[in-house]
């Protein structure tokens, strides 16, 4: 299992299972989708019901270890990212698409994660409050939630499980994991690095297959919990199965991002921050720039500046020194973005400049630059490609309006030098992340990550502190000395 790409393989209890339920089935690179990187088992409900069952059986054990020993796995799982960092950053490439200098960050946020939550899980999370009774204390502990359910996408395949794995095990849970089917291999290295780190058998359990899998683990009511990234439409499935067993239910779905910018901003610092924003990692991004709104004056030179950026931006394979942007994930999500971009066009939309750099391929998609309304489908509706829009807004008030006149809140961004704008950012703008003069993506381990409307559910946000929320339930003891004899 140390072999490079990582034998794909079900981890149940403890042991590899090469075999599926349902065959087999390849993962393939996006660059060059006929070098297979290898192939992996597609599990079924029966593997996803013995999964359970092994998180079931684990959970009394891990759930006992003392929090030490609980960081100390987490800190030698942190070791493990650095040392194969370089492996793990290529596969997540070969896999995903993505550049080698953004699989790097993955990684290395990845192993900081773990150390941060490490961290934490060496901390007290236990109050005490004042009682009107003399002698009486007010005391709050955190247990474990039990067995959850983590269900991860394919766009951050290193960071993302990390997110909610770290946490999950450090507050005490057993897990059963079940990763998107774009980046399999990669989910079965990050579960082979935990397993040498020194988790025990059975504390985690990754299954791997179509969604119907975790469809069958979302169902299971011995599972107590479900975190879930991915789709809206998926995401309140879940919540609907979940809660109607009184389980919790994490969820971290779409985005539509505004970017404003106003006359006063820094137009290189909003230029590269809009283009950044949009066009990163192909812009599979929840957080993503999907429209920039353009106040006054502003607009035509940064729409022009803005296209000129676009137009030099150099596609091609990840591992290729030079790229800066790689292919989409799958040819299906080239369909995808082709077909949203054809809608965009027949409603009037004006593409300003089409990328010319992007090799030939079924799914690579030329970076693309639109001019256009807020009615367009494609400000309306999230498009998970390099795509973006620029509208414009004759006033403060209509660019404030138009940024929240959408069904998503995930992340906003603004670019201005006036301190009462960005204050207004701060407390009008509907969004869980609001970045002033940055780009709408990129977020910090120590800090709560989390949406507003239909892009998250009402659970506890993810990342920093706030993580071990949605993790752990509140006990409060009452506590009341007896009677000295």
């Amino acid at each position: 299992m140390n072999a490079f790409p990582p034998v794909g393989a079900h981890l149940i209890a403890g042991d590899w299972v090469t075999e599926g339920a349902a065959g087999t089935s390849l993962s393939l690179n996006p660059a060059h989708p006929d070098e297979p990187v290898g192939d992996y088992p597609i599990g079924d409900a029966g593997t996803a019901s013995d999964a359970v069952g092994a998180a079931v059986e684990a959970r009394p054990s891990w759930r006992s270890l003392p929090f030490g020993a609980r960081a100390r796995i987490l800190e030698q799982a942190a070791r493990l990212f650095d040392e194969r960092a370089d492996d793990l950053a290529l596969l997540c490439t070969l896999e995903e698409g993505k550049t080698l200098a953004e699989s790097h960050g993955e990684a290395t946020l990845a192993a900081e994660t773990f150390r941060y939550q490490a961290a934490i899980a060496k901390m007290s999370s236990e109050r005490i409050f004042p009682n009107n009774v003399p002698g009486e204390t007010i005391r709050t502990v955190r247990v474990p939630l039990g067995v959850v359910g983590v269900i991860t996408p394919w766009n951050f395949p290193l960071l993302i499980p990390v997110w909610k794995l770290a946490p999950a095990l450090a507050a005490g849970n057993t897990v059963v994991w079940k990763p998107a089917s774009d980046t399999p291999l990669l989910s079965v290295a990050i579960a082979r690095l935990l397993v040498d780190a020194g988790l025990p058998d059975g504390v985690l359990n990754l299954v791997l297959g179509p969604g119907s899998m975790g469809g069958a683990m979302v169902a299971d009511e011995r599972v107590d919990g479900v975190t879930f990234t991915g789709s809206v439409p998926v995401g309140q499935r879940i919540r609907d199965v979940v809660t109607a067993r009184n389980g919790r239910v994490q969820l971290e779905l779409g985005g539509h991002n505004p970017c404003i910018v106003f006359d006063d901003a820094d137009l290189d610092l909003a230029v590269a921050g809009a283009v950044g924003g949009a066009m990163g990692a192909t812009g599979q991004k929840c957080t993503a720039t999907r429209r920039v709104i353009a106040v006054g004056n502003v607009h035509d030179e940064l729409l022009e500046q803005m296209a000129a950026a676009v137009e030099v931006l150099q596609v091609g394979d990840g591992r290729e020194d030079g790229t800066e942007i790689g292919p989409l994930v799958s040819a299906g999500a080239r369909t995808e973005v082709a077909e949203a971009v054809d809608v965009a066009l027949a409603e009037g939309a004006e593409a300003i400049v089409v990328n010319s750099t992007a090799p030939d391929g079924p799914c690579y998609y030329a970076p693309t630059l639109f001019s256009g309304t807020p009615d367009l489908t494609i400000c309306r509706d999230e498009v998970f490609g390099p795509v973006s829009t620029v509208v414009r807004a004759d006033s403060e008030d209509e660019a404030f309006a138009l940024a929240n006149d959408t069904e998503f809140g995930l992340s906003a961004s603004i670019f201005t030098n006036d301190l009462w704008r960005i204050d207004r950012a701060v407390h009008e703008l509907e969004a869980g992340l609001i970045k002033v003069n940055a780009p709408t993506t990129g977020s910090e381990i120590h800090a709560p990550f989390g949406g507003e409307k239909n892009s998250s559910g009402h659970a506890a946000r993810e990342q920093g502190d706030t993580a071990l929320d949605f993790f752990t339930r509140t006990r409060t003891a009452y506590i009341r000395p007896g009677t000295r004899r």
